[in-house]
C-alpha cells in the first residue's frame, strides 16, 4: 500500500473512532487494485482463483456510490466481487475446490486474519455490511451463493448470508422459489430472516454476536434507511470457536448425474459448474465494539 493510502485508511479509523471499531474494511479513495493484489490493507485476498486478486475484485472509485447509509460518517470506494470459470481455489496443501467458483475477502489487521479474530470475536460484536446487485453480470438463482459468514477452522459458519436455490442430490428443475431472497442462517442453518434480493438498491445487514451468551440479532434496512432489528436476540447453539469473517462470493455447484454418489457428495470437489462471469457489490463494511 502507498503511503498515501496508508494515511487515508488510517484517517476512515480516526473519523468513526467514536463508534469503537474493531475493524474497518471500508476501503478509501486512495486504495488501488495493487494493494488488492498484495493483500494491503484491511483484506487478505488469496481466496481466489489462479489470476490476480484484481483479476476478481475491482475498487470502483467515484463510479459507484456505495450505500448511502454511512455517507455523513466516511468517503469510501464500492467493492465488485465477481467469479468466472477460473476461480478455483486451491488450498495450501490441498487439491483445486473445483466444485466451487469462489472470490473471497478476508478481513485482517496489520497483515494477520487470526490475529484480528481474536480481538474482534469476544463479548458482544457487530459485523455490518452491504451488498448490491451486479446487473451486468447476474447471477444463477439455480445455485447457492454463500455471501457473507465468519467460518472457524472446522468449516461451518456462526452466522452466513445465503442466496440462490440450496444445493439439493438431486439438482431441481428449475430456481427455487425463495431463490431471490437474502437469508440470514445461524450455526444451525435454521433460517432467521429474509428479504428480496431487489435490484437498483442497497441492502443493508448488522449482525450482532454475543461471544459469551451464545446468542446473535439480525438488523436491517435499505438505502438511507437506519438499520432496525428484525428478529429478537436469538440462542445461536453450538458456537464454539472464533473465525475469519468472509465477505465473499461462493457458488456451490448443480449436483451432476453422471458422477458417483459420493463424488455428489463432496461438493467442494465435483459438480456442474457453467463457464460464466458473475458479481456483487460490497460497502459499508465494518466491525463493531457493542460491548459497552
Amino acid at each position: 500500500m502507498s503511503v498515501r493510502s496508508f494515511i487515508a485508511f488510517s484517517l476512515i479509523g480516526s473519523a468513526v473512532a467514536s463508534a469503537s471499531l474493531y475493524w474497518d474494511g471500508r476501503v478509501p479513495q486512495s486504495m488501488t487494485e495493487s494493494d488488492l493484489d498484495s493483500s494491503l490493507g484491511p483484506y487478505l485476498t488469496v481466496v481466489k482463483g489462479s489470476e490476480t486478486a484484481s483479476h476478481y475484485t475491482s475498487l470502483l472509485g467515484t463510479s459507484q456510490l456505495p450505500t448511502p447509509l454511512w455517507k455523513n460518517t466516511i468517503s469510501e470506494q464500492v467493492i465488485s466481487v465477481t467469479i468466472d470459470n477460473s476461480s478455483i481455489f486451491i488450498p495450501g496443501g490441498g487439491s483445486p475446490q473445483s466444485g466451487f467458483r469462489r472470490t473471497d475477502l478476508i478481513a485482517q489487521g496489520n497483515g494477520s486474519n487470526s490475529a484480528l479474530d481474536t480481538i474482534m470475536e469476544v463479548g458482544m460484536s457487530k459485523f455490518h455490511f452491504s451488498l448490491k446487485r451486479n446487473e451486468h453480470l447476474p447471477l444463477n438463482y439455480s445455485h447457492e451463493y454463500q455471501l457473507v459468514y465468519i467460518e472457524p477452522t472446522d468449516g461451518s459458519h456462526i452466522f452466513e448470508l445465503q442466496l440462490g436455490t440450496p444445493f439439493n442430490i438431486p439438482t431441481a428443475s428449475a430456481p427455487a422459489a425463495d431463490s431471490t431472497l437474502l437469508k440470514i442462517r445461524n450455526h444451525a442453518l435454521d433460517l432467521l430472516f429474509e428479504t428480496p434480493f431487489t435490484a437498483g438498491e442497497w441492502h443493508n445487514f448488522a449482525i450482532r454476536v454475543d461471544w459469551n451468551k451464545l446468542t446473535l440479532q439480525v438488523f436491517y434496512s435499505t438505502g438511507n434507511f437506519e438499520l432496525c432489528p428484525v428478529t429478537s436476540v436469538l440462542s445461536n447453539p453450538g458456537l464454539a470457536a472464533q473465525g475469519d469473517f468472509h465477505l465473499a462470493l461462493l457458488k456451490l455447484p448443480l449436483a451432476d448425474p453422471n458422477e458417483t454418489t459420493t463424488e455428489q457428495d463432496d461438493v467442494v470437489h465435483f459438480g456442474i459448474q457453467e463457464a460464466t462471469t458473475e458479481g456483487v457489490f460490497y460497502s459499508g463494511v465494518f466491525v463493531e465494539n457493542v460491548s459497552k
